[in-house]
């Protein structure tokens, strides 16, 4: 089929930002759909039958006109969070023509003058507050896609509450319109309720004299975490997720998760990995949900019961990690079973029985063994002395296509 679908990048600006190519579609149009405020930029001289997006949204206004001259609008660049982005996993880009103006990101980099290469843009039209954690690093530019006007003085309390009260924070309502405004302050010193509900808010970041940023590499603090001790600790931690090596957009399962640690250091190392805890512990199930919002991931899905029955209806993952529970009758089997082809399992063992458990289960799938021993300096009169961690026996193991 040639191509009926043209997406329409529009700006707060209307048919005076649009190229001769775009004017030409909506003129040629038989429907045009988009949102109203968007539809009301249109002049009265366009004669194609304009209809509003439905509530909860939905492609279909768009979908039964199939092979009929449809324009969608969608605001600057349709493929930048943007409806083209939604409308090409249903559409053949061969139907399509794409013709996009300049986002509101590109805008305000240019009003402010930041190389846009060096920002990294956030939205937070679906995504709560805490997602903002994982990027709080002094000397970095964050530009924010929010909801409405209320949303730049959340913004502003949470900063301060992190420790980042002094960063230099700017919001720029209706970009590219002759009602464009900028407000600035600090995150520390905003006073203003509610800004224009068309804005976007870049973040110069600033931190206070005792905020220390957490780095992005695994082997974070202990303390970093709320836990009852049932933690994978630091530097073990640290080797078992240089084991697991998280790869953008993979999926891991992150079973007996305790404080979560393992699923939040494997987020935080990609925005686009996503990880599963299983955890029955109702406490620790608290620890969970405190520390994936502290440190900046709360899309980590937690999982409440027991391994392997709270398994049974989870996406197949990518790679397994097994910190508790390798014991549990059937519990290797249900994982080996779920795992990808091309997948990894690791799991540790600080016990005799856990050990066994995995040394049978090597003997018959193969993998390697590895010894952690650990030990850290501490008092013993006045001297130091070694005082050694429980030794960890780390498996690895991946999954071949021949083992499916």
């Amino acid at each position: 089929m040639s191509a009926w679908l043209t997406v329409v990048g529009i700006g707060a600006d209307g048919e005076a930002g649009l190229s001769d190519t775009a004017r030409q579609a909506l003129r040629a149009a038989r429907v045009i759909v988009g949102a109203e405020r968007q539809l009301a930029l249109l002049p009265d001289g366009i004669k194609a039958e304009r209809r509003v997006w439905p509530r909860p949204f939905e492609l279909a206004p768009v979908l039964e006109c199939r092979g009929t001259p449809v324009c969608v609008l969608a605001s600057g660049d349709p493929m930048f969070y943007g409806v083209g982005a939604s409308l090409a996993q249903q559409i053949d880009p061969a139907e399509m023509t794409i013709i996009p103006a300049p986002s509101s990101v590109s805008l305000a980099a240019a009003r402010l003058g930041w190389p846009l290469q060096q920002c990294r843009v956030l939205s937070l039209l679906t995504q709560p507050l805490a997602t903002l954690n994982t990027h709080l690093h002094a000397g970095g530019h964050l530009l924010l896609l929010v909801a409405d006007g209320a949303a730049p003085a959340a913004i502003a309390r949470h900063l301060t509450e992190q420790g980042f009260g002094p960063s230099r924070m700017t919001v720029l309502e209706h970009l590219g319109a002759s009602t464009e405004r900028h407000l600035t302050s600090t995150a520390a010193t905003w006073s203003i309720a509610e800004t224009a509900k068309l804005n976007l808010v870049a973040l110069a970041l600033v931190a206070e004299g005792n905020t220390r940023s957490l780095p992005l590499t695994p082997g974070l603090p202990d303390e970093a975490y709320r836990h009852d001790g049932q933690i994978t600790k630091r530097d073990a931690r640290a080797i078992t997720l240089g084991r697991l090596a998280p790869r953008p957009g993979e999926l891991l399962w992150d079973i007996g998760a305790g404080s979560g640690s393992i699923g939040i250091e494997w987020m935080r190392s990609h925005p686009d990995c996503r990880a599963i805890a299983v955890e029955a512990d109702a406490g620790r199930q608290q620890f969970i949900t405190h520390n994936r919002d502290q440190l900046g991931v709360p899309g980590l899905q937690l999982v409440a019961g027991d391994a392997p029955a709270a398994l049974a209806d989870l996406p197949s993952p990518d790679a397994i990690f097994i910190g508790g529970g390798v014991t549990a009758p059937g519990m290797l089997a249900a994982c080996w079973g779920a795992l990808k082809p091309g997948g990894r399992l690791i799991a540790n063992a600080v016990t005799l029985q856990a050990e066994q458990v995995l040394m049978a289960w090597h003997a018959e799938h193969g993998g390697s063994l590895t010894r952690i021993a650990l030990a850290q300096a501490r008092p013993l009169g006045s001297f130091d002395t070694w005082r050694p961690a429980l030794p960890l026996m780390l498996y690895e193991v991946h999954k071949c296509v021949a083992d499916v």
